[in-house]
C-alpha cells in the first residue's frame, strides 16, 4: 500500500505516536485494526422501476471509551479503507476532546446528486436496515457527513425506531430540532475551528485582526467558517470549491459570497472577486490556511509551496503524511484535524446527552460548553506537544493514545 492509502496513512500516524510515548505493545496491536468492518449490498428500486445495487460500509475502529461515533457519507469515491481510516480518526478525535465515545464511520458508494429525493430516502432506509445490528444509543451513534444532512439523519432515526417499535431518538445526532436535535449543532464544527484559530494565534502571539486567511471548501464547514473568520476581524482573501475559486486581496465580502453560493451552488463567478485556479490557493501568501474540503489535498508538493504560516485542518485527513515533515521544516504550524474539527462531534455528544436525558439545553449552554471543551482540548495538546518537543499533530495523537491506553488497560480483555 502507498502512503496515500487513507488507512495506511492513519496507521502511520498511530505507529509514530505509539513510538513517541512508548505505548503498550498489546494496546498498539488492538488499535492497529478495526474492531469490526461490515460491508453491505444496498439494493434500491429506482424511480424508473429498475433496481440498482450500491455498496455500503459501517466500521467500528475502537469502542473502549464508549459507543461508536462517526458520520455517514454518501460519495461516489467512498472505499472500505477510507471508511476504516475515518473511523480510526474518530477514535483519536473523541479521545483528544475527552468525550465518552469510540470511533466509527459509515459510507455508501453513490453520487447522491444523481438520485431523486425518493431514491435518496429509499437508499438511506435500506442502508440503515442493513447496518441496524451495529446501531443504538449505547452501541453506535451516526451523524451527518459528506453529502448527508439532518433530513438523512431523520430517516435513519425513523427507520431504526420503526424496526424496533419504539422511539430511539438517541441513535443518531445531527437530527432536526423537531425530533430531538440540539440547538447549536449546526455550525458547531465551524465554531470549533474558530476556537482553535483563536487559540493558536494567541499562543503564537499573532493578532487575528487584519490577518489574511484562505479557505478550501465552501460547504457545511467552510461556508460558515468564512463568515466567522471575517467576523473575528480576519481578511478571507481566497475561497475555492469543487468548481472554481475566487480571490480578493482586500478581503472577500463573506455574506455576499454566501448569497452567491446559495443562488449558484458554487463560489465560481462571484462578481466581487477575481477568478482563482483552485490548485493555486495554497500558494497565496497569508497567515492562515484552512482545508475544509475532502482528504488528501495537501501533498508534499503543496507543502513545499504553502504560502500560509498556520494551517488549521477543518477537513478530515487533508494533509498526507509525506507533507508533515516538509511543513515542520518550513516552520508552518499545523493544528491537526483530530483537534481542529472536533467541534462537530462535541456538539453531537451534547445532542446524544440531551436525547438520553429527554431534556433540551438552551443554545447558550451548548455554546459555552463547546467553548470550554475545545479550549481545554487545545491546551492539553499544546502542553503535551511542548513537553515532548513535537508538532501539534504528534502531540494530539500522543494525548489520544494515552487516554485510549488507560481505558483499554482498565477494561482488560474478555474473556
Amino acid at each position: 500500500m502507498s502512503a496515500t492509502d487513507p488507512w495506511e496513512a492513519v496507521l502511520e500516524r498511530i505507529n509514530d505516536a505509539a513510538s513517541l510515548i512508548g505505548l503498550n505493545p498489546d494496546v498498539h496491536k488492538i488499535l492497529s485494526q478495526p474492531t469490526r468492518v461490515l460491508e453491505v449490498a444496498v439494493p434500491v428500486k429506482m424511480d424508473n422501476g429498475r433496481v440498482e445495487v450500491f455498496t455500503g460500509w459501517r466500521v467500528h475502529h475502537d469502542t473502549s471509551r464508549g459507543p461508536g461515533k462517526g458520520g455517514i457519507r454518501f460519495h461516489q469515491t467512498v472505499t472500505a479503507h477510507e471508511v476504516m481510516a475515518l473511523a480510526a480518526e474518530m477514535t483519536l478525535k473523541c479521545a483528544v476532546v475527552d468525550i465518552p465515545f469510540g470511533g466509527a464511520k459509515g459510507g455508501v458508494q453513490v453520487d447522491p446528486s444523481s438520485l431523486s429525493d425518493g431514491e435518496l430516502e429509499r437508499l438511506t432506509r435500506r442502508y440503515t436496515v442493513d447496518i441496524a445490528s451495529l446501531l443504538g444509543p449505547d452501541k453506535d451513534v451516526p451523524a451527518p457527513d459528506v453529502n448527508t444532512d439532518a433530513r438523512v439523519m431523520a430517516w435513519v432515526m425513523d427507520t431504526i425506531s420503526m424496526v424496533r417499535g419504539e422511539a430511539v431518538t438517541g441513535v443518531v445526532t445531527g437530527k432536526p430540532i423537531a425530533i430531538g436535535g440540539s440547538r447549536g449543532h449546526v455550525g458547531a464544527t465551524s465554531q470549533g475551528v474558530l476556537i482553535n484559530v483563536r487559540s493558536i494565534f494567541q499562543e503564537l502571539g499573532m493578532p487575528m485582526a487584519g490577518a489574511r486567511a484562505v479557505v478550501q471548501g465552501h460547504g457545511k464547514v467552510g461556508g460558515p467558517l468564512c463568515y466567522l473568520l471575517s467576523s473575528a476581524g480576519m481578511r478571507v482573501v481566497a475561497v475555492t470549491d469543487a468548481f472554481g475559486g475566487v480571490y480578493n486581496p482586500a478581503g472577500l465580502d463573506t455574506l455576499a459570497l454566501a448569497d452567491h453560493v446559495a443562488r449558484r451552488g458554487t463560489v465560481q463567478g462571484f462578481e466581487m472577486a477575481e477568478a482563482l485556479d483552485p490548485s493555486k490557493i495554497w500558494e497565496i501568501e497569508c497567515e492562515l490556511a484552512v482545508p475544509a474540503a475532502l482528504d488528501g489535498t495537501i501533498t508534499a508538493e503543496v507543502a513545499e509551496n504553502m504560502g500560509a504560516k498556520i494551517i488549521v485542518e477543518a477537513a478530515n485527513g487533508p494533509t498526507l503524511p509525506e507533507a508533515d515533515p516538509i511543513l515542520e521544516r518550513r516552520g508552518i504550524v499545523l493544528v491537526p484535524d483530530i483537534l481542529a474539527n472536533a467541534g462537530g462531534v462535541t456538539a453531537s455528544y451534547f445532542e446524544w446527552a440531551q436525547s438520553r436525558q429527554g431534556f433540551a439545553w438552551e443554545e447558550g449552554v451548548v455554546a459555552e460548553r463547546l467553548r470550554r471543551i475545545m479550549e481545554s482540548a487545545f491546551q492539553s495538546v499544546w502542553n503535551r506537544s511542548r513537553d515532548l518537543k513535537v508538532t501539534l499533530r504528534r502531540g494530539a495523537a500522543a494525548v489520544a493514545l494515552e487516554r485510549l491506553e488507560e481505558a483499554i488497560t482498565f477494561r482488560g480483555l474478555f474473556p
